[in-house]
């Protein structure tokens, strides 16, 4: 996962994304790489977890080569009209803006090519080994993936065109951009795991290098008749709901894909100390 330069991370809405992409930003720091992790979509979730009031456009660290920044929508548009339009400097961007806001809100893939462009330019810069991007849910994200196909196939030529072909090709080479898909062994993030993972099959915009499997209770090593003879009382009511959950949780994890799978963490837990002890499990995975 950490072998790329982009590493996209989503999952449906509430299975630990964002503290699944804060972690693996940390342990890509921890293994002495510089990385940036970037929220496209809702910047709480990613600063919670990295111990930051509020995320920024501009990268800020929280760790040793560890910066994190959120995508600003209307500052990546004035980004992308400057750098990757070369509109001059000293050109007044005020009429643009407005003109392209009102593209933004109305033409198919304009605002999620908008969104994606900043992360991707960041790669394209080369300042950083990795770029981790905390992408929207599920629900969201093939528009999003989609959008610089979208609109290289709207444009006929120009340099819009030739920009939104890049980013398309650059999304589309597995050995620059992975996709990694973070699911609960439930029936919901199963079910949509299991759709986009159809979808990009059919379309295949970006590589899945893998399914993280959040939350997963494991049975305890006791027989259940040991839990049983167990005297009547909270220590026997825990023991039987444990095992009923591990037991429930059993039949979507197989339905998922084979790959890492994250304990569930008992305890109260920070946000900042749940992303640690996730980044310590990666090292035994």
């Amino acid at each position: 996962m950490l072998d790329h330069r982009l590493l996209i991370v989503s999952g449906k809405g509430g299975v630990g994304k964002s503290a699944v992409a804060a972690s693996l930003a940390l342990q890509a720091g921890r293994r002495g790489a510089s990385a940036l992790a970037i929220s496209l979509s809702d910047p709480l979730g990613l600063a919670t977890h990295l111990g930051v009031r509020q995320l920024s456009y501009d990268p800020q660290f929280v760790a040793p080569g560890v910066a994190v920044a959120a995508v600003d929508r209307a500052r990546a548009l004035d980004e992308y009209l400057r750098l990757q339009l070369h509109v001059p400097r000293a050109a007044p961007l005020g009429q643009f803006s407005r003109i392209f806001q009102v593209l933004i809100d109305t033409a198919p893939g304009v605002r999620e090519i908008v969104s994606m462009g900043k992360p991707i330019f960041e790669v394209w810069k080369n300042d950083w080994d990795l770029v981790i991007v905390d992408a929207p849910p599920l629900g969201q994200l093939l528009s999003y993936l989609g959008a610089p196909a979208t609109i290289a196939a709207l444009v006929p030529s120009g340099a819009v065109q030739d920009q939104a072909a890049r980013m398309r090709d650059t999304l589309s080479d597995q050995s620059v951009t992975g996709l990694l898909l973070v699911a609960t062994p439930e029936e919901l993030p199963t079910i949509e795991t299991h759709e986009t993972l159809a979808a990009l099959a059919d379309e295949p915009i970006v590589d899945v290098v893998g399914v993280v499997t959040n939350r997963v209770i494991s049975r305890m090593p006791i027989d259940d008749d040991v839990v049983d003879t167990m005297p009547s009382g909270s220590v026997r009511a825990a023991a039987h709901l444990h095992q009923t959950l591990a037991d429930d949780q059993q039949r979507w994890i197989d339905e998922l894909p084979e790959g890492p799978r994250i304990p569930y963490h008992f305890g109260v837990l920070t946000a900042p100390e749940l992303a640690a002890t996730l980044t310590d499990g990666w090292d035994d995975i």
